[in-house]
C-alpha cells in the first residue's frame, strides 16, 4: 500500500428516516445507503466532493478493504496528492438506490413482507438515485458541494444533481455520458435484460429463496455490455484474431478465439458480485434518463448554476463525443460557465477508469480553477457602526467568529472589528465601536482567484477578507481556514 492511497477503509451505512417518494409515484420506506468517505470534512463544510459510480459500481471508490486483492474502482484519482486529493477534499461515494452493494435494492428485505423485494421493488430513475444521495449529503450538514463528478451512469447522476439541486453544486464534471439515453443504448440494455428474463432460474425475479440464481442470463448480459465498453482498436490490440489455447481452429461450435474466452471470463466473474434483479432495475433507470423538456435539452438544463466541464472520450462509441457536445451546447445556450475536455485513448468507454495521467490532469485543472465565490461564506454576521462594544463581543461569542464586518444601512462595507480590537477596547476603557474599528479595510471580489487572495492575505498578514461587489456591498467573507486546503503543506 503506497503513500498515495487512503489505506484501509470500511463501508458505512446511513438509515434514511421517513418515506422516499419516487418519480413514478411509488414509495420506499426504511431506505439504507451504503457509502464510503475519504479525507476530512472541514469545519466550514465546504470541501466536500461527491463521486458518482457507473452502472455496476459501488461505494468502494478508493482505498482497500481488509483482504482485498485490488483497491477501489477509482483509486487512480482519489487519494493524497491525486486529483481528488484527500488532504484537501472530503470525498463521498455511495452505492446507488437499486444496487446490491449495501444500498436498498431488489435483494434487500422488504419491511412489509420480511422477504426480499425481488419484483416487488418499484421501478427507479436516476432522479430517485440522486434524491437518496442528497439525503446522505444532508446528513453531514453539508449545504453546498464543492463538486460532483462521475463517469458513464455516474455522469448521468452528475447531470441530475445539476438539475435537481442547482443551489448545492458549485462545480460539476460529467464524464463519458449523455443527457438522454439514445435508442442504440436502450437497445443494448434490452438485449441484456432479455437474456436474464430467458434464464430458467430467473423465476420472474423470485429466485432468492430457491438459491437458483440466473447466472447464465446475467453473464450474457454482462458480455453484451462489456463489448460496448471497449473500442475496436483496443480489442485488436488486446486480442487480434489470436486463438485461445490452441494452434489452429477446431471447426466446431466451441471457443476458438481469445476474445471469446475473455468475454466468458468477464461474465463468469460478474455473476459472483452482482445481482440479476439489480441489473434489470438499474439498466431500466438508465433507459428512462432524459433531461430534455419537450425534446429541448436547453430547456431541461435551464436552471443549472454550476461551473461545468464535460469530458468525452474520443474512442467511446457507447457515449460518443457528439452527445457530450450536445450537453455543452445546451449549457452554453443558458449562459452556464462550461468547458469541454476530450480524453484521448484507445480504450473506448472504459478509459474513464483507466487513463490515470489524463484524468488527474483534467480533474486537477478543473478543481484548481477556483474563485472566491467557490469557497466564501455568504451567511455572514455583521454589525452597524452605532452598536457598542458589548454587543460586538456578544455577537462574536455567540457566532464563534473573530471578525465582524461593519456595514451601513444599505449593506455597504465601512469597516471591520476583530477580537483583537475588542481586547484593545477593554484595556483602554473604550465603549464606542467607531473608536476601535478599522476603516481602511482590505477586501476582495467574488471573481478574484484563490491564489491572488492567498497572496493578499499573506502580504497584509490578515486572516479574514470581506467579499464585496462593485458598489462595496458586502457579499460574504473568506477566511484563512477556508483557504488552508489550497495552501501547499497547509503553510501560511
Amino acid at each position: 500500500m503506497n503513500k498515495e492511497s487512503v489505506g484501509l477503509v470500511e463501508t458505512k451505512y446511513y438509515d434514511i428516516d421517513g418515506t422516499i417518494e419516487l418519480e413514478s409515484g411509488a414509495t420506499l420506506d426504511d431506505v439504507v445507503v451504503a457509502y464510503e468517505t475519504y479525507g476530512e470534512l472541514n469545519k466550514e463544510k465546504n470541501n466536500a466532493i461527491f463521486v458518482c459510480h457507473a452502472l455496476t459500481g459501488d461505494a468502494h471508490a478508493a482505498g482497500w478493504h481488509e483482504g482485498d486483492e485490488k483497491p477501489g474502482w477509482w483509486e487512480i484519482v482519489i487519494g493524497p496528492g491525486k486529483a481528488l486529493d484527500t488532504n484537501r477534499y472530503f470525498i463521498i461515494c455511495s452505492n446507488v438506490l437499486g444496487g446490491c452493494k449495501g444500498t436498498t435494492g431488489p435483494s434487500s428485505i422488504n419491511p412489509k413482507t420480511g422477504r426480499e423485494y425481488a419484483r416487488d421493488f418499484p421501478v427507479i430513475t436516476i432522479k430517485d438515485m440522486v434524491k437518496v444521495q442528497k439525503k446522505l449529503v444532508d446528513s453531514f450538514g453539508i449545504k453546498e458541494l464543492k463538486a460532483v463528478i462521475g463517469g458513464s451512469m455516474g455522469g448521468m447522476q452528475v447531470l441530475q444533481w445539476m438539475v435537481s439541486y442547482p443551489e448545492m453544486v458549485k462545480k460539476a464534471m460529467p464524464i463519458a455520458t449523455t443527457a438522454r439515453t439514445s435508442p442504440q443504448q436502450i437497445a443494448f440494455n434490452e438485449v441484456g435484460r432479455q437474456s436474464i428474463f430467458s434464464d430458467p432460474n430467473w423465476n420472474n425475479g423470485y429466485y432468492y429463496e430457491s438459491g437458483k440464481v440466473p447466472k447464465k442470463g446475467l453473464a450474457v448480459a454482462r458480455m453484451v455490455a462489456h463489448i460496448t465498453y471497449l473500442s475496436e482498436e483496443s480489442m485488436y490490440l488486446k486480442f487480434g484474431r489470436d486463438l485461445q489455447d490452441k494452434d489452429e481452429v477446431t471447426y466446431d461450435l466451441g471457443m476458438d478465439f481469445q476474445v471469446e474466452s475473455y468475454l466468458h471470463h468477464q461474465g463468469a466473474t460478474f455473476v459472483k458480485r452482482f445481482d440479476a434483479n439489480s441489473y434489470l432495475y438499474i439498466t431500466k433507470a438508465v433507459d428512462l434518463f432524459d433531461l430534455a423538456i419537450k425534446n429541448s435539452l436547453t430547456d431541461g438544463l435551464n436552471d443549472v448554476d454550476s461551473k461545468v466541464t464535460v469530458v468525452s472520450i474520443n474512442s467511446d462509441w457507447l457515449y460518443p463525443i457528439d452527445q457530450g457536445m450536445e450537453i455543452v451546447s445546451a449549457l452554453s445556450a443558458n449562459d452556464v460557465e462550461v468547458s469541454f475536455a476530450e480524453l484521448k485513448s484507445s480504450y473506448g468507454h472504459d478509459a474513464f477508469l483507466l487513463e490515470r495521467g489524463q484524468l488527474n490532469y483534467i480533474i486537477s485543472r478543473f478543481l484548481s480553477d477556483d474563485r472566491v465565490s467557490d469557497i466564501m461564506t455568504s451567511d455572514v454576521q455583521t454589525i452597524k457602526p452605532t452598536s457598542d462594544i458589548k454587543e460586538a463581543a456578544k455577537l462574536m461569542l455567540d457566532n464563534q467568529v473573530t471578525h465582524l464586518p461593519v456595514v451601513s444601512d444599505d449593506s455597504k462595507l465601512i469597516g471591520i472589528v476583530t477580537s483583537w480590537d475588542l481586547s484593545k477596547a477593554i484595556a483602554t476603557n473604550t465603549y464606542s465601536l467607531n473608536d476601535i474599528m478599522t476603516t481602511s479595510v482590505k477586501y476582495c471580489y467574488k471573481q478574484d482567484s484563490i491564489d491572488d487572495v492567498i497572496y493578499k492575505m499573506r502580504e497584509d498578514d490578515i486572516s479574514c477578507l470581506p467579499v464585496v461587489d462593485d458598489d462595496l456591498k458586502l457579499e460574504g467573507v473568506v477566511t484563512i481556514d477556508q483557504l488552508s486546503h489550497f495552501i501547499p503543506n497547509g503553510s501560511y
